[in-house]
Order: C-alpha cells, then sequence, then structure tokens
C-alpha cells in the first residue's frame, strides 16, 4: 500500500509540473532526425558504399584506401554526405561542409551539418585530430542549426580557459527540444541524439592518433539525458553533467560506463524546481549533484542561472578546464 502511495504522489508530482507549469506548456512536439545523411540516394546511385552499413572504422578505412584526388572530388560531388561522415578525415569534412554551408558558421569549422528539420550543426574550435585533449559539448533545448550562438559561445569559453590547448567540438548533432514540453520530459529524442552521439566518438577515435585519450563530454541540461543513455558505449574519459534533470540512471553504477562522471548545479538554477523523478516515461530519474548518485561534485556556487555555468571567471569554468586539460584526478 504504501509503495502504491508513492506512484500515486510520483505521478501527480509529474502531472502537476507538465500542466502547472508555464515552461512546459510552451515546447513544440519534434521530429527526431536520424539515418543516413541528406543525398546518401545519389551517393548510391553512384556505386558507393552505402553510408547506414558502415560504422566509423569503415567509413576511415575506405577512404583510406583513395587517393587524394579522388578524396577531394567525392567532396566536390557528394558534399552532404561526406561532410557527415564519422570516420571520414577531418579536413575532407570541413572541406565538404564550406562547400554545402556557404560560409554560413564564420569563427569555427564545421564538422557536420544537416539540413533537415530544424537543422543540426557540429562546429569545432582547434584541430581535434591533432590536439593532446579533446572535450565535446552536448546541449540541451533550442540548440540548433539556426540557432547555435549559446552553444557556441560555451565552447569558445572552455577553448579560451584552456589557454587553446584544448580542442573543443561544439556538438549540435541531434533534434533537441523546442522550449520544456513533454519532449523534454520525455527521453525520446535523447534516444535518437544518444545513437548520433556515440557514433560521432567513434569516430573521432577513428581519426585521432592510437593511444591518443579519449574526450571529456560536457552534457547540459537534455543533453545530459543524451549523454546518460548514451553512456554504456560513449568512448569518453570524462562524463560532466551541469544543469541537468536527470540522466535516466540510479546512480553511477547505472550508467555503465568506465568514464569518471561529474556533476554541477548553481543555486540559481531553475531545473533544481524540476522533480528528480520518472512515471511513465515522464521525467529523467536521480540528480546527478545528490551525493548517493555518486558523481563527483564540481563548485559551481558562482555562477548564475541556468546557462551561466561557462561564464568567465566562475569556479565552474575552471573546474570544467581542468577536467578537458586532464589536470584532476
Amino acid at each position: 500500500m504504501r509503495r502504491f502511495t508513492r506512484t500515486l504522489i510520483t505521478a501527480a508530482v509529474v502531472t502537476g509540473v507538465i500542466a502547472g507549469t508555464a515552461g512546459w506548456a510552451s515546447g513544440n512536439s519534434q521530429e527526431a532526425v536520424t539515418g543516413a545523411p541528406a543525398g546518401t540516394g545519389a551517393w548510391r546511385a553512384a556505386g558507393l558504399p552505402d553510408p547506414e552499413r558502415m560504422g566509423p572504422a569503415e567509413v576511415a578505412r575506405f577512404f583510406a584506401g583513395l587517393g587524394p584526388v579522388r578524396r577531394r572530388e567525392l567532396a566536390r560531388t557528394h558534399p552532404t554526405v561526406v561532410g557527415n561522415l564519422d570516420g571520414a578525415p577531418l579536413e575532407l569534412r570541413y572541406e565538404a561542409n564550406a562547400l554545402s554551408t556557404r560560409g554560413e558558421f564564420g569563427g569555427a569549422r564545421v564538422l557536420a551539418h544537416d539540413p533537415r528539420g530544424r537543422g543540426q550543426v557540429v562546429l569545432v574550435y582547434g584541430d581535434p585530430a591533432r590536439a593532446e585533449h579533446v572535450a565535446v559539448i552536448v546541449p540541451g533545448s533550442d540548440v540548433d542549426a539556426g540557432h547555435v550562438r549559446p552553444l557556441a559561445d560555451m565552447a569558445a569559453s572552455l577553448r579560451r580557459a584552456t589557454g587553446g590547448r584544448t580542442a573543443v567540438v561544439a556538438w549540435a548533432g541531434y533534434t533537441t527540444p523546442v522550449g520544456v514540453g513533454l519532449d523534454a520530459a520525455t527521453g525520446r529524442l535523447a534516444e535518437a541524439g544518444a545513437g548520433r552521439l556515440a557514433r560521432f566518438t567513434d569516430g573521432l577515435a577513428a581519426v585521432r592518433p592510437v593511444g591518443a585519450a579519449e574526450p571529456s563530454v560536457f552534457c547540459h541540461s537534455y543533453g545530459s539525458v543524451v549523454c546518460g543513455l548514451a553512456a554504456h558505449e560513449l568512448k569518453a574519459k570524462d562524463l560532466v553533467v551541469f544543469g541537468s534533470p536527470g540522466m535516466r540512471a540510479e546512480n553511477v553504477s547505472g550508467l555503465g560506463t568506465s568514464a569518471r562522471v561529474w556533476a554541477a548545479k548553481d543555486p540559481t538554477d531553475w531545473i533544481d524546481r524540476v522533480p528528480n523523478v520518472e512515471f511513465a516515461g515522464l521525467g529523467h530519474g536521480a540528480d546527478p549533484t545528490d551525493p548517493s548518485f555518486g558523481a563527483r561534485p564540481i563548485p559551481a556556487g558562482d555562477a548564475a542561472g541556468h546557462g551561466g555555468y561557462f561564464a568567465p571567471g566562475t569556479a565552474s569554468l575552471r573546474a570544467f578546464a581542468a577536467i578537458a586539460e586532464g589536470d584532476v584526478r
């Protein structure tokens, strides 16, 4: 009877948050963009290997078997495919995406760009193929190819904080929720994004030197749900979540990862008002900053609001930079 009562209370809390909070009502349902890159039909028609049948390691081997002239020819004739193939040489992807985006994203190199839906984009600051350390930032709601500035600012701030030594990737490579409606309350979009994120880190491993350090992955807000669902297959040395509504796991062990898991939440972050429950597919479970979750704590007392964790001079940014550079044990 007691367990049944707790379940009813949980259901009431979740329903109340969704029905009674203005923010939840502001979201619009999104259709996740997944599958092979745009332009794959023409690529297949040219007798080229099916992208959906190749993992990143196979993609890397395919391009390794081509001469430089043939590679560049493929980038020119099939830019939307080459530019989005995890495992393809990074310089070739930059070249292909420069053609398809026509300089739309100034200030960074474009590692991926999918124009379908609201658009997905992956921006690069530094050289992930050669840098000793790489950081990947996964955003939460409302980030897409047309609204990437907050994510790009996070990436630029982290790169500055590491003195330019760490290559930073702003990974808006999945369909994010719009607002904080039902999409943000469920794991549907996160599940689709988790597979794309895992494939992306596989692609980084395929183009970096053997034995190179795996990336540190920083996951903001709903992005931490993506990272939680991807954790068991994510190639990462650190998994850092901040402003998280939950990771769809009860504790670090439930993530199934060998990465070090870190968590931060500042005292003024509105995410703290979202109940850490999961019921009937709604909610994302335990608070990663709760000591019982088992994540390593990150100081964030001087950060402000839900998006202030990368603000210059904050303890959270200093900690993020140290983690990215491997300066903490």
